[in-house]
């Protein structure tokens, strides 16, 4: 039978929910995301390259391989950053479940 009091209870506990799969996605993509074995490669084959240009006196692909290695580590960056929210965004979603699921419960009918 849906209550006011139930339906109250089970969005609580939907908030609890969604809130603990954020917080394991950000957890996830903090672990496995930000420092993913591809671009670990593709960080060590553009200082072979840029080495190379700097060898043979290419000034272009040295500031291309410049370039790329800084748009790879922006990548790495925005890529913790938004597990790091995911992460907050999820404690606090739990937190504000735990918190209104003690309030409903002393005001229980």
């Amino acid at each position: 039978m849906l209550t006011p009091f139930n339906i109250v209870v089970f969005i609580i506990g939907l908030v609890f929910l969604l809130g603990m799969l954020t917080f394991i996605a950000g957890v996830l993509i903090l672990a496995f995301r930000s420092s993913s074995s591809d671009i670990k490669m593709l960080a060590s084959n553009t200082a072979k390259l840029a080495q190379k240009g700097i060898a043979e006196n290419v000034a272009g692909l040295v500031g291309n391989a410049t370039e790329l290695v800084d748009a790879m580590s922006q990548l790495v960056r925005t890529t913790r950053g938004v597990g790091i929210f995911l992460s907050i965004m999820g404690m606090l979603m739990m937190a504000l479940a735990c918190w209104l699921g003690l309030q409903v419960y002393q005001i229980k009918p």
